[in-house]
């Protein structure tokens, strides 16, 4: 049975900074590629992060140069690093494990981050 749990969202202030956690178990996290998006209310599900088995990493444009994704495989964890956090970036982040890319994959129950100005 394949789960995801995240962790560590919260309340922040404007420029602040917070690491969300994402624990997998039930799958061969190594060979997956991990992923971070995010729902704001009304709006559709977007990627933020994405970190492959090999370490490559791609972001959203209106996260770059903020946000770092990383992973540890031997703990089955990946993690986002958000910094300079503005009031747009409130939503509820969710981890997505997948085999390939073009595989729906499996999703965490999510965890809210909201930015107070």
């Amino acid at each position: 049975q394949v789960q995801l749990v995240e962790s560590g969202g919260g309340l922040v202030q404007v420029g602040g900074s917070l690491r969300v956690s994402c624990a997998a178990s039930g799958i061969i996290f190594s060979e997956y590629y991990m992923a971070w998006y995010r729902q704001a209310p009304g709006k559709q599900r977007e990627l933020v992060a994405r970190i492959s088995n090999g370490g490559s990493t791609n972001y959203a444009d209106s996260v770059k140069g903020r946000f770092t994704i990383s992973r540890d495989n031997p703990k089955n964890m990946v993690y986002l690093q958000m910094n300079s956090l503005k009031p747009e970036d409130t939503s509820i982040y969710y981890c997505n494990a997948r085999r390939r890319i073009i595989d729906m994959g499996y999703w965490g129950q999510g965890t809210q981050v909201t930015v107070s100005s």
